[in-house]
This record gives C-alpha cells, structure tokens and sequence, in this order.
C-alpha cells in the first residue's frame, strides 16, 4: 500500500478520533451545567412565585418576627420560630449522627475483619434505604413514649424527631465516611505503623488527615438531609410554632409547615400560597449557604492537613 494512501488514512482516523472527542467532551460539560441550570431554575421559580408575598410583608418582619400565624387575626408571618425548630432538631439528629456514624466508619475501616465488615456494611446502608415515614412513626409510637418515662415530653416534641432523625442520617455519615478511611492508601498506615505509632494514633495523626475532605462531605450531606428532612418532624415533631423553640415541646420545622400549606390545612389564599415559596426559598438559601461554608472550612482544613 503506498505511504500516500496510509497517511491519508492516519488523517481520517485522527480527524474521526477528535470529532469522537470533542463530542464526549461537549456531552460531558452539558451534563454539568444541567445541574447548574436546575438550581438556577429552582432559585428564579422561588423568587419569582415568593414576590407577591413581600410586596404585604416586610423582609424584617418575616425573617426577625417571632410569632407565626398565617391564619389568625391579625395574621403574623415571622419565621423566626419555624427556623428555630428547624436548626435545634437538625443540632440534635447531628448530635446523634455524626459521633455514632464516624465511630462505626473507624471500626469498619480500621478495626472489623473482612467477614465482619462484609457483614455489617451492607446492613448498615440498608438503614438508608429505610422510608423516612417509618422512621416517623417509630419516634411517635416507641421513642416519645420512652422518653416521657423519664423527660417532661409532650406527645409530639423536638427530642424524640431529632433523635430518630439522627438515627436515620447515620448511615450516610457512617458509610460514606468509611468509604473515604478504607480508601486511604495503606502505605500511610504501614509508615505510621513504622514509626512505633499505635493504630489510634495512626488514625489520628494520619488517616482522618487525608481523608477529611471526604468526611467533611459525609458531614455535609448529614447536614443538608436532616435540614430537609419532612416526614420524621411533620409525625412526632409538631406543628406548634414556639419561640424560644423547647425541644421537649411541640415545634414546627420549616418543612413540616410546607407541608401545612401544600396539603391544604390553611386556606389556599393567594398571599399564603406564596407564602410557601418564601418559606422554600428560605429553606433553599439556607442548605446553599451551608454548603458554601463548610466547603471553605474543609478547604482550609485540607490545606492544613497538607
């Protein structure tokens, strides 16, 4: 075959190899900017559905009163108790998730036998798969009733939804927190284990080290789930909006007075209608500044870790 004709092919088959590329590539930078638009989207829906309603109410009233009653006379929309509940339930279901969930990813990576960890590690993200409605009524039916032996706790109360919470948010932590330790290269712990270091200190000084960006994102994703979780609050959490928020009373989170208004238990008026987007837009800005923060913290973290 004369040399012409193979180099004519050569630039067949580099020319058909670039358009596959480019291709693959133009793909690729679509599928990351649909998630960019889909928050963007989500934003502009929010901000334009929650007009109506701060064109009667205030910014400053909504966001510093301390009464909420949409429906009463005279009405009253401060979001200071519902936001309240939320950050003191959330506060509790981390309480609970994050020392269990990073315990159990220390005793999976560093501690458990093979037979063991391929036993207790699917079980463990079976929890997950569990309906967030189940665990609602878990806490409603045995936890809250537990708890009164020994707590002055009302039927429905913050406690008991933000330790189910806890409970159900664990896996995530626990899992993913696993997934990043038992990835850490085993060269870091054979070199720590060189230098006369025992494993805790090893897991200390070395492995949560490298892997705290990972963990911090376990810790992230704990965060934003349990500030968004609707069906564990909305069964045993309440829908008494108190302030200060007591979590041995009734509180109404964010999400379960979401659900109050989108379900029809107030009148479907216009102005509370949109209220719901107010509330949602606060709800949305509330998770996406969380994640900005501690996405700058663990950047620091990692520098220092560095």
């Amino acid at each position: 075959m004369p040399a012409s004709d193979e180099g004519i092919r050569g630039q067949k088959f580099a020319r058909l190899r670039r358009g596959k590329e480019g291709a693959v590539r133009a793909l690729l930078l679509l599928c990351a900017l649909s998630a960019l638009g889909v928050i963007v989207a989500t934003l502009a829906a929010f901000v334009y559905e929650s007009v109506p309603f701060f064109r009667v109410v205030p910014l400053g009233e909504f966001l510093g009163g301390t009464r909420w009653a949409p429906v009463h006379e005279p009405a009253s929309y401060g979001i200071l108790p519902l936001l309240g509940a939320t950050l003191v339930i959330t506060a509790i279901a981390l309480g609970v998730a994050v020392p269990l969930g990073f315990l159990a990813a220390v005793f999976l990576a560093a501690y458990a036998p093979p037979r063991l960890r391929a036993l207790l590690k699917p079980a463990l993200e079976m929890l997950a798969g569990v309906p967030t409605v189940v665990y609602g009524f878990f806490a409603l039916r045995f936890v809250t009733p537990f708890l009164q032996r020994f707590l002055p706790v009302g039927f429905w109360n913050g406690l008991s939804a933000g330790l189910v919470m806890g409970v159900m948010i664990t896996p995530y932590m626990a899992s993913l927190s696993d997934d990043v330790l038992y990835a850490v290269p085993r060269s870091l712990w054979e070199a720590g284990y060189a230098l006369g270091a025992r494993r805790p200190t090893v897991l200390l000084r070395v492995v949560v080290p490298a892997g705290l960006s990972g963990v911090g994102a376990a810790f992230i994703l704990a965060l934003t789930r349990a500030i968004g979780e609707t069906m564990i609050v909305a069964l045993a959490a309440g829908r008494t909006p108190a302030w200060p928020p007591n979590p041995l009373q009734p509180l109404l989170p964010l999400t379960t007075a979401l659900v109050n208004i989108a379900t029809g238990d107030h009148e479907a008026g216009a102005l509370i209608w949109s209220h719901l987007f107010a509330i949602g837009l606060l709800l949305f800005l509330l998770t996406f500044t969380l994640n900005v923060l501690s996405h700058r913290v663990l950047r620091r973290f990692r520098g220092r870790a560095a």
